[in-house]
């Protein structure tokens, strides 16, 4: 395949930016979950609680990204490459479950906040700051955080931990002057309302690539339009358009050709057409071409009839 060169040089990149952001991360989260017990701050416990969610997140981009190396086999075509899109279903599920969890607690503390060590909170918090915002740094100069899922989970997550340090430093700040004691379980209930945002769109976004939807970055009315214009096709059915993993849009279809062209001219017409999509994010097409005589049905996209669907179904390239 000519044409996933680019993607190798930032799949290296990506992998080592995330690596480094794992350990981090990780290390920062182990601190803060102890701080939290320490001091009593369920801030901070949310804010670790993030960070979590953050390490899992980076470690499943981690995992998958070494799964979507091994290469396709007899029993899986496509290698390990959705394995990813299944690690962010679970990972965002998680991130809902943590959320959950954290409105729980706090509703406890609003009722009688309990004695925190707010000194304490405010330099973890401080702290934890500043590793989020060296992590987000690291991602945004070595990976590729606007078009991989995987690298923009990441990030996203990075970010949004940065809004939960804030919460929590500003929580320790009004202890320490007001003695407003129902600060502390108000930010950790900020960031668990982040926390399910980010939980909930992840899984959105995972599960719509599992049910084989449209990929956001195509837009099927111009694919239509792209095949149909080009010169000796007459007509497009049975068009599919999905994604296998991030940055890997696949499409199908049968396109109705000239019964006089011969092989050598479709294999041209085909050329045409691939260059034409690869500019419109479909990496990967597979068209069959057909005479008119073959259609069965004008529409575009694929009608599956009852019993006949085993030779209808959009694998069969």
């Amino acid at each position: 395949m000519g044409h996933d060169h680019g993607h190798d040089h930032t799949h290296g990149a990506n992998k080592k930016v995330l690596l480094i952001s794992f350990i981090i991360i990780t290390l920062y989260m182990i601190v803060e979950a102890i701080g939290g017990l320490l001091t009593n701050s369920l801030a901070l416990l949310a804010d670790a609680g993030h960070m979590l969610s953050d390490a899992i997140s980076l470690g499943i981009a981690l995992v998958a990204f070494k799964l979507g190396e091994k290469a396709a086999n007899y029993s899986k075509t496509y290698g390990y490459k959705r394995f990813e899109i299944l690690a962010a279903v679970l990972n965002g599920v998680t991130l809902i479950l943590i959320a959950l969890f954290i409105f729980y607690e706090a509703i406890g503390r609003f009722q009688n906040p309990p004695e925190v060590a707010s000194t304490g909170m405010l330099i973890i918090a401080s702290i934890g700051l500043l590793v989020n915002i060296l992590v987000a740094w690291i991602m945004m100069r070595g990976g590729d955080v606007e078009e991989n899922l995987n690298m923009r989970g990441a990030y996203l997550h990075v970010i949004s931990d940065m809004l939960g340090s804030i919460g929590a430093i500003i929580a320790a700040l009004l202890i320490i002057f007001f003695g407003w004691g129902w600060a502390d379980p108000l930010a950790s209930v900020i960031v668990a309302a982040l926390v399910l945002r980010s939980g909930f769109f992840v899984t959105k976004s995972g599960l719509h690539v599992l049910m084989e939807g449209t990929p956001q970055n195509v837009d099927m009315e111009n694919v239509i339009q792209t095949i149909k214009q080009t010169k000796g096709i007459q007509g497009v059915h049975d068009l599919h358009v999905w994604s296998i993993a991030s940055g890997l849009n696949a499409l199908s279809c049968h396109a109705v050709v000239d019964d006089k062209m011969s092989i050598a001219e479709t294999e041209q017409l085909l050329r045409q057409i691939e260059h034409d999509l690869e500019h419109q994010n479909i990496q990967h097409s597979t068209i069959q071409f057909e005479t008119s005589a073959h259609l069965h049905d004008n529409s575009i996209l694929c009608k599956v009839k009852g019993e006949s669907s085993g030779h209808h179904h959009h694998h069969h390239h």
